[in-house]
């Protein structure tokens, strides 16, 4: 094959060498625009896995750039006048212009042609190649040309950073966090060959404006620079190499995703490569990854399926396919891990404290989880573990390790729970006249044996016409405290769980069938009538209309929940939670998906919470100040023109001024229209941002199924407790579970099952045993 690569940066120069190799008759170009071995920019970071991917595809290549690289396993913290530390986690470091000489003299002994000075300026310059390989950059010209084809999603971030170099050198990757009047800076450094650092400074972009840097030139931005790190760099020089540009060196990140990656020009096909087709962000170092791994799973395809002309179709869609699944992949947790760099000076600098931050930051984009730190780093973990079980209240003595924070006690108001694991509210539709029968008794019950720190009763409704369906319990008539204590003294007298209660009022969701006869239709017959802040069908076309509440249907309304709470209070319900969420009655008022009213109920944010918190207010009175009471909130709509993450801050706010005590944070099922994005621990963000930037506490709910994301979760201050629903529902002893899986033993069984902890813990470690034995020798496992 004829291939031209446009673009002399890791992803083509690689390309054209693998493939050379591979295949010594290709005919290859590379077209660079600069000079011969001249490049910019400093170093670059890519994974001990990358390295080791390169040593299986060009031994030779991979050998002299390991005699060039600088390895590290630490990542060092500076942050509050506090150093932290944490090793195990493998980063290679080299310098970009070393990195492409070895490339280009690699490609040289293989016969890649090489061409330098040519500035390239499109594809059909290049007629007779069969394949055109677009690795022409972020701004990559041949994107632009075929826009309509490539279908590129260009975004660009809010934060400004600036890449330098110096020349202290750091035996970790640094990261430097320091405060001006006007906000936070923070650095990420990391050496890439014996005499030189790279020095990135980023900030948010109010911050540089404010310091007046869109007005410094580069020298001025480099004397700022050396004045905000300066107990760091302890005289040493920040230096920048793009002297080509004129003015300002501070850029914005751009995110790059295409929706096609190949195109056929009419002669050539062309193919994206590298940043002209995806970016990641370098909080996670992925760039170069990226690029090395194009041009590794390009050449792999041609390998597998032919290369020849004929084959290239074929080739490229297969390439895309296979490497679009690992690159979404990364650029998730290299998005994740941005966000975080970008909201830090806001969410978490002034909120956390050292320890925590590092955790945190280690954590930031969703693919380090506690267990895998504990792989990396068992010292540094065990020490944070001992910090935050002190900080939690424990006393743990010197040498003693502590428990993983999901089983670190937690206090509000006069209450403590023994962990941090809560049973979710989970609607059964199983009561009758809404009282809560034996089946509730057995529900319940078990979850609060199943170790759990307390048990969420599913939503309890405050009158008739408040209840979702016939199936679901109430707390308005005599019959239903009778119940209700019959169940809460149960779970007292026999385990050491907590008894929740959640009240609420379905609102235009209400007089529907059971869930497994039509989950959301009204009732065949006997249906009754249904309030909402403002007239609606929930089901357009299928639901009854809902009528908009009149002052008086407030006035009884709130009576309602009053009198409901009266009764939890009576019959000893440990703690309370008011259902303001899913778009059931006091949500309908929250947001304005749902309230169009005109009235001092409707309009502004503030009047739209009117309602709902005259409500919290009252209930707030009723319930004894001793007893912790909750608010569930829709944190997201997940709809255009509904409530946002940003709204949701201050709900939150003002359910904390009112004298909540924590936030339920989920999302969504407030209109039909909604477009969640799923995944795991997908809801935990609302939980950390309301818990940051409200600064009240928080329960983080909506796929959390291990115990490795709770811990994680609790660890970071993301939220305060974890609500666990589904996996409670396979496994009511899920928190028991979960112990025995991790290795933690210090988690107290009723009485009657000890005889089975002291097994399950076995047979776990046996099963952790055998996963090492076989990474290690598959025939000993087999045989053990």
């Amino acid at each position: 094959m004829n291939i031209v690569c446009i673009g002399g940066g890791p992803s083509g120069l690689y390309f054209a060498l693998l493939m050379k190799r591979h295949n010594p008759s290709h005919d290859i170009t590379v077209v660079e625009r600069n000079k011969p071995y001249d490049t910019f920019g400093w170093g670059v970071v890519f994974s001990d896995a990358t390295m080791d991917n390169m040593r299986q595809w060009d031994p030779e290549t991979a050998a002299e750039i390991q005699q060039a690289f600088n390895h590290w396993d630490d990542i060092e913290l500076g942050f509050k006048g506090e150093t932290i530390r944490s090793g195990g986690h493998g980063f290679v470091g080299i310098g970009r212009k070393k990195l492409l000489n070895i490339l280009q003299d690699r490609c040289v002994q293989l016969g890649v042609k090489l061409v330098f000075e040519v500035d390239a300026e499109s594809d059909l310059q290049y007629p007779d190649a069969d394949l055109v390989i677009a690795s022409d950059g972020i701004n990559s010209r041949i994107r632009s040309r075929y826009e309509a084809v490539f279908k590129p999603d260009v975004v660009v971030r809010p934060n400004r950073f600036i890449w330098l170099g110096t020349h202290k050198l750091y035996d970790a990757f640094t990261f430097l966090f320091e405060k001006t009047e006007h906000g936070w800076f923070q650095a990420h450094i990391y050496k890439f060959d014996e005499n030189t650092t790279t020095f990135i400074v980023e900030c948010p972009e109010h911050v540089w404006l404010a310091h007046g840097l869109d007005k410094a030139d580069q020298e001025q931005s480099i004397a700022f620079c050396e004045k905000v790190f300066a107990d760091n760099l302890q005289g040493a020089k920040l230096m920048t190499n793009a002297r080509h540009l004129r003015g300002s060196a501070w850029l914005n990140f751009q995110r790059v995703k295409c929706e096609e990656w190949s195109h056929f020009n009419g002669r050539s096909h062309v193919v994206l490569m590298g940043d002209a087709v995806h970016t990641a962000h370098f909080a996670i170092g992925s760039g170069t990854k990226l690029a090395i791994e194009d041009a590794i799973e390009l050449t792999r395809q041609f390998i597998e399926l032919g290369d020849s002309a004929e084959q290239i179709p074929k080739v490229l869609a297969r390439y895309q396919a296979l490497r679009n699944v690992d690159v979404l992949r990364l650029q998730n947790a290299a998005w994740n891990a941005m966000e975080w760099f970008e909201v830090c000076g806001e969410r978490y600098c002034d909120q956390l404290e050292a320890p925590q931050f590092m955790y945190s930051m280690l954590t930031r984009s969703q693919r380090i989880s506690h267990e895998n730190l504990r792989l990396r780093d068992a010292k540094w973990l065990g020490g944070f573990e001992s910090w935050f079980a002190k900080r939690a209240g424990m006393h743990i003595a010197d040498g003693k390790a502590a428990p993983p924070p999901m089983f670190t006690p937690y206090t509000v108001r006069g209450l403590t729970l023994k962990n941090r694991v809560v049973v979710s509210p989970m609607a059964q539709y199983s009561a009758v006249d809404g009282v809560a029968g034996d089946y509730h008794l057995v529900h319940l019950g078990a979850r609060a044996m199943g170790g759990a720190a307390m048990v969420f009763a599913e939503m309890t409704c405050v009158s008739p016409e408040g209840r979702i369906t016939p199936g679901c319990p109430g707390m308005y008539a005599p019959a239903h405290t009778v119940a209700w204590k019959r169940i809460v003294d149960w779970v007292h007298a026999n385990t050491d769980a907590k008894f929740a209660m959640q009240i609420g009022h379905a609102g235009a969701k209400a007089s529907t069938r059971l869930a497994w006869e039509g989950i959301d239709k009204p009732l065949a017959s006997g249906n009754w009538p249904l309030l909402s802040a403002s007239e609606q069908q929930y089901l357009p076309g299928v639901s009854q209309t809902a009528k908009a509440m009149t002052q008086a249907d407030m006035d009884l309304v709130l009576a309602q929940f009053v009198t409901s709470t009266k009764a939890a209070a009576e019959i000893g319900v440990d703690w309370l939670e008011l259902h303001c969420a899913h778009g059931y009655l006091l949500s309908s008022f929250i947001s304005p998906l749902t309230n169009q009213r005109t009235d001092q109920y409707g309009g502004s944010l503030e009047n739209r919470l009117r309602f709902p918190l005259q409500v919290f207010t009252a209930v707030r009175a009723a319930w004894p100040a001793d007893r912790p009471m909750s608010v569930r909130i829709s944190a997201h709509d997940w709809v255009e023109g509904g409530i946002t993450p940003s709204d949701a801050v201050e709900v939150a706010r003002a359910f904390k001024a009112a004298g909540a005590d924590l936030i339920d944070c989920s999302s969504g099922q407030v209109s039909k229209q909604e477009k969640p994005v799923y995944g795991r621990m997908f809801q935990t963000p609302f939980a950390d941002r309301i818990r940051q930037e409200a600064g009240i506490a928080t329960i983080a709910v909506g796929a959390i199924s291990e115990a490795d994301h709770v811990n994680s979760i609790i660890s970071a201050g993301r939220a305060d407790l974890c609500a666990v629903a589904r996996p409670h529902l396979a496994n009511p002893a899920w928190t028991m579970t979960e112990a025995a899986k991790i290795g933690y033993t210090g988690l107290a069984w009723p009485k009657q099952y000890v005889s089975g902890k002291g097994q399950m813990e076995a047979n776990f470690q046996r099963e952790k045993a055998q996963a090492a034995l076989a990474a290690q020798s598959p025939v000993r496992a087999a045989e053990a």
